[in-house]
């Protein structure tokens, strides 16, 4: 079951979510993968509700939202979801299987193929509609520094050399699961 909302409504809650994390959902074909981010915009651009999200060039999310064109953001009400967001920060659907091994309840999108998760419940429903890869050069050395080391592979879950790509989805559908 599904309740449809208003995005504005619940702006501070998206946005506060974000600082501590949230999930991305990305479905190709029966795969489905979920991986934790902390860097993301809402926000309207083109006259349309946009949510922006910033994937590093070797995950394995990335490859999954270039085949799919969609995803959806999933968000936490309560600290429940804590232990989701580390273990899908931290392990690649290259790798493991997220969803089966948390045993978590996909609810089917409304709009497009990719669902939501009931244990986030308040979902975003995105179609990508521009991506770009960050500029290197433009980038400010202490950022760069930080952020994009040369030293450090792009396998490492952390801070590595692998530039972000900027996916801007256009929310077509925003509900909570109950």
């Amino acid at each position: 079951m599904k309740q449809n909302i208003d995005v504005f409504e619940y702006f501070n809650t998206i946005l506060n979510s974000v600082k501590t994390g949230v999930l991305v959902t990305t479905k190709v074909g029966n795969k489905i993968n979920c991986m934790t981010i902390s860097w993301g915009q809402i926000g309207i651009e083109w006259n349309k509700l946009i949510f922006t999200i910033f994937i590093r060039k070797g995950r394995f999310t990335h490859d999954l939202l270039e085949k799919s064109g969609e995803f959806t953001i999933n968000i936490p009400f309560d600290n429940e979801a804590n232990e989701i967001l580390k273990f899908c920060g931290t392990k690649s659907g290259k790798d493991i299987d997220k969803i089966n091994e948390l045993k978590l309840n996909i609810v089917e999108g409304d709009k497009i193929e990719t669902p939501g998760i009931k244990e986030l419940p308040l979902t975003l429903e995105c179609k990508i509609i521009y991506k770009q890869i960050q500029d290197e050069n433009m980038i400010m050395p202490e950022i760069k520094k930080r952020f994009y080391p040369n030293n450090v592979s792009s396998s490492y879950a952390g801070s590595n050399q692998d530039l972000h790509t900027m996916f801007y989805g256009e929310i077509i559908g925003a509900y909570i699961a109950k």
